[in-house]
């Protein structure tokens, strides 16, 4: 037994030797069950799940922008040849976030609040830094996934969860619990690698500034970088003094801050929700993209997202979500739920129907989860055209209620031309003429002006009646065509 003992010890002895390596990002010690290939194998499926459940913003010059800083910083860290990849998420979420593997997003919503080149660097540098210090392999390694999902969590049922993929693995890998002193270390490690990349530091603090003026106008409300960075702390106050220390000795005329080429790459970009991709009105989604219109339950809280429309009621103890599925190379509706019966899922009740004069199937269904617990959903499958189904989830259920089956029926076409020619409000430039003329006074003057002067002045970190020299470029935000 004893003989047993030690050799157990020892292979136990080996093992946490052969993972324990010096992070050379950090110079820490780590101990890790998640080899390097392990994370970009991972990164990489999880980048197929963003790009279908979050979309890419389509400006090909705004991505080719972002994806050059990207580098830049890249070649300066302590692992330049990872194969990073950068893209800009179609999102009016204020946020940004890695994969391990080197995969870097930021949301256009963060792009318009950031005011300069050195702060996007400053911002990128940071998610970089937890590429590099491994954050997330070390969060795996301690079996600390978070289950806080895409921003479609906070209101969708577990139930519908099951069956409708949302909470994918892959995905999950987003919003890994970082701690407060893996923060406190991307924070470290996005001014060094902005500094190294020739950047002025001291533009970092104040995106964290602006991030505090978020929350602060939000109210309880939390921004979803705060909500999936927990705040080690005073950031401005710490990025403020970790930029002093990493230009000692440097001439500050050398280091760029580009503001006037940054507010460039952003003008004309789409601010908050985009209306070409859904949006809710009076309770009604209306999609111009795809042509059709549905009533949700009145008083709900909805969620317009690329892979799903979801709402909620006020508990959230009832939820319908909906979305447009494959066909699986079914012919109809009911071979449809055919072949999801072939994966296990539990035909409870239901049969054909039609919804509008489209062939449908509406009934329930139940899965089960690997821990043996049983789902009920409320499930309608609609056949509006070849190819896809528009497949309606409700939960919990012990029958087709009548919420439910109001909102199935309430499924149309969209002919209505003022709908079908909406168009989403977009960042704008507007060039201060004479110096003294304050952010109230200049925005006042926009014809077509879509944000008060409040949100205004925050797009700029600035105070309504802040003065602004001559020539000053101010973002401001244009209504589109309603």
């Amino acid at each position: 037994m004893r003989t047993w003992t030690g050799m157990a010890a020892l292979l136990a002895l080996t093992f946490w030797l052969a993972s324990c390596a010096t992070n050379p990002a950090t110079g820490e010690k780590q101990f890790s069950l998640v080899s390097s290939s392990q994370e970009a194998q991972m990164g990489a499926e999880a980048d197929k799940e963003v790009a279908a459940s979050m979309g890419y913003y389509e400006d090909p010059a705004l991505a080719a922008y972002v994806t050059q800083v990207g580098q830049k910083l890249a070649s300066v860290t302590e692992e330049p040849n990872l194969g990073w990849h950068f893209h800009v998420v179609d999102s009016p979420e204020v946020n940004a976030f890695a994969l391990p593997g080197g995969y870097i997003y930021v949301t256009r919503g963060i792009l318009a609040v950031v005011n300069n080149e050195a702060q996007l660097a400053g911002v990128m540098g940071h998610e970089e830094g937890h590429v590099t210090a491994r954050h997330s392999a070390q969060q795996m390694t301690n079996a600390e996934l978070a289950n806080i999902g895409l921003g479609v969590g906070s209101i969708v049922s577990p139930d519908i969860r099951q069956i409708a993929g949302l909470a994918n693995t892959g995905l999950q890998l987003l919003f890994l619990k970082f701690s407060r002193a893996n923060e406190t270390q991307a924070d470290e490690l996005g001014v060094r690698y902005a500094t190294r990349g020739g950047w002025d530091p001291r533009e970092i603090p104040a995106t964290y500034q602006a991030l505090g003026r978020l929350q602060a106008k939000s109210g309880s409300a939390v921004p979803n970088f705060l909500a999936t960075h927990p705040d080690p702390g005073n950031r401005e106050q710490t990025t403020r003094a970790l930029a002093q220390q990493a230009i000692a000795g440097k001439d500050p005329k050398t280091l760029r801050v580009a503001t006037a080429e940054y507010k460039t790459k952003i003008s004309g970009m789409v601010y908050g929700d985009d209306p070409r991709q859904g949006f809710f009105e009076n309770g009604v989604f209306y999609h111009p993209g795809l042509k059709f219109q549905v009533a949700f339950p009145s008083g709900w809280q909805t969620q317009n997202t690329k892979s799903a429309v979801i709402a909620a009621n006020s508990d959230q103890s009832n939820a319908i979500q909906l979305s447009v599925v494959s066909a699986q190379n079914t012919s109809s509706p009911s071979a449809y739920v055919q072949w999801l019966q072939q994966k296990g899922v539990q035909v409870t009740g239901g049969g054909t129907e039609r919804v509008n004069g489209w062939p449908a199937w509406v009934g329930t269904v139940a899965t089960q989860s690997s821990d043996g617990t049983t789902s009920q959903l409320a499930l309608a499958v609609v056949q509006r055209e070849s190819g896809s189904y528009y497949q309606f989830l409700g939960a919990p259920v012990g029958a087709v209620n009548s919420a439910f089956r109001s909102t199935v029926q309430s499924f149309r076409d969209l002919s209505d031309p003022a709908k079908l020619d909406r168009q989403p409000n977009r960042i704008q430039l507007v060039t201060v003429s004479r110096s003294g003329q304050t952010v109230a006074g200049v925005a006042k003057g926009v014809s077509g002006l879509a944000v008060p002067v409040e949100e205004v002045a925050f797009l700029n970190n600035l105070e309504t009646d802040s003065p602004l020299p001559q020539g000053f470029e101010l973002k401001v935000v244009t209504r589109g065509a309603r």
